[in-house]
């Protein structure tokens, strides 16, 4: 394969799709991807946001659906292959979480834990994957708590850490078709959506205090950027990797600086 050159940081021409993209990680990906020339298609349960500098014939794509319903799947991804008729890259950043300890998980509250961090991942990849062909790049939003202890989110926790597992075995299996597979964990990246969280936890388990050992918080573009790497030309050789965008967390185990 020919050298790099400095237009590899670009994705231009390249046709995106973002899970989760009204607000927050998803947000600043597939806002991300538009500067960086791509085409975007994102979806949300809340109406996601649309460039207005990118519509008409070719331009962006927005549709409300959740994720976990098949069927509306199903129609996001017609409406990608009717406007592109393919897809370069696959960003799974859509998911959540409650807090509540494991014995108080409901039998209800499990599935629905399970539907939003798995299940509706490895649908929306079987069907955009008819869409991608050699170069294309799946991306999949995990998080800090798939390798660490997670007391209040076990579920949560085993989904995401599922989630890492599936994207080794498909960076594999993938492999002979030239598709990538790869995984962020972010953490220390304060959203709306992580807010809600905290401020759902009892007193006392959660400390604003603590910091990365970078010494400070970062916010949704960082994870943009890991995004945009992935998904392009720089990490052409790059496959069931996790970068973790978190200041340093993973690496420090169990100490952060306070």
């Amino acid at each position: 394969m020919a050298a790099l050159s400095p237009d590899a940081i670009l994705l231009t021409g390249r046709v995106a799709v973002v899970t989760g993209a009204a607000r927050g990680i998803g947000r600043a990906i597939a806002e991300a991807f538009e500067a960086f020339g791509a085409q975007v298609a994102v979806c949300d349960r809340d109406k996601p946001r649309r460039d207005r500098a990118n519509q008409g014939k070719g331009g962006a794509l927005a549709m409300t659906l959740d994720v976990r319903d098949p069927v509306a799947v199903e129609v996001f991804a017609r409406a990608v292959a009717e406007r592109w008729g393919r897809v370069d890259v696959l960003v799974n950043n859509a998911g959540g979480t409650f807090h509540a300890p494991f014995a108080d998980v409901s039998a209800k509250g499990e599935r629905t834990l399970i539907e939003e961090n798995f299940t509706q991942v490895t649908g929306m990849i079987r069907s955009m994957l008819p869409l991608m062909g050699a170069g294309a790049s799946i991306i999949n939003v995990t998080s800090s708590e798939a390798h660490q202890a997670a007391p209040g989110f076990a579920v949560y926790a085993a989904m995401k850490a599922a989630l890492e597992s599936l994207t080794r075995s498909l960076a594999l299996e993938l492999a002979p078709r030239g598709i990538r597979v790869n995984a962020i964990a972010p953490d220390a990246l304060p959203t709306e959506g992580e807010s809600g969280v905290r401020e759902s936890m009892p007193a006392g388990e959660f400390d604003p205090v603590r910091v990365p050992p970078l010494g400070r918080l970062g916010d949704p573009g960082d994870a943009a950027g890991a995004a945009v790497f992935l998904a392009g030309d720089l990490a052409r050789f790059v496959t069931g990797a996790t970068v973790h965008v978190d200041g340093g967390i993973h690496a420090a185990g169990g100490w952060r600086r306070v």
